[in-house]
C-alpha cells in the first residue's frame, strides 16, 4: 500500500474518501493492523499519531495506549474528560470510539463513534503498533 497525504484543509474530505474509495471489501480483506491503519483516516482529520508536535484539533495519539486520560501536555481537554480517571486501555478505547459520550458525557469531542467492533479493534490495534504502521503526514 503506498502513502497517502493529507493536509490540513482537505484532511476530513481525504480521509473520508480515502474510507469510501478504499470499499469495504477491500478494508475487511486485509490484516487487522492494515484495516485499522485505513480506518484511522476518519480519525486523523483532528488526531495526529506523529512525534512532532501538531496544530489539530485533537490531542495526539501516539502513544495513547497506557497513557492516564487527559494527560498529554499542552492540550487543553473538556471538564469532561479531566474528571474521568483510567489509563487508556483497549477495553477504554473500544468505549471511546464507539461512543464518546458514553465515556465522559459533554466531553466536546464531537464525533457520532464507530458502531462496529471489528472496526474499533483494527484501530484499537493500530494505535498498539503506530511505530510500525505510521501515516506519512
Amino acid at each position: 500500500m503506498g502513502s497517502l497525504k493529507i493536509t490540513a484543509a482537505g484532511g476530513a474530505l481525504a480521509a473520508w474518501l480515502a474510507v469510501e474509495l478504499t470499499g469495504v471489501a477491500a478494508v475487511h480483506a486485509g490484516d487487522t493492523l492494515t484495516r485499522g491503519r485505513i480506518l484511522f483516516l476518519r480519525c486523523a482529520s483532528c488526531h495526529d499519531i506523529g512525534t512532532a508536535p501538531s496544530a489539530k484539533i485533537g490531542p495526539n495519539l501516539r502513544g495513547i495506549v497506557g497513557r492516564k486520560v487527559a494527560s498529554l501536555p499542552g492540550y487543553a481537554y473538556s471538564a469532561a474528560l479531566r474528571s474521568q480517571d483510567f489509563d487508556w486501555d483497549a477495553a477504554h478505547l473500544d468505549r471511546w470510539i464507539r461512543n464518546p459520550t458514553d465515556v465522559a458525557p459533554g466531553t466536546m469531542m464531537a464525533f457520532a463513534g464507530i458502531p462496529d467492533e471489528s472496526d474499533r479493534r483494527a484501530i484499537i490495534e493500530f494505535l498498539q503498533n503506530q511505530a510500525v504502521a505510521q501515516l506519512t503526514r
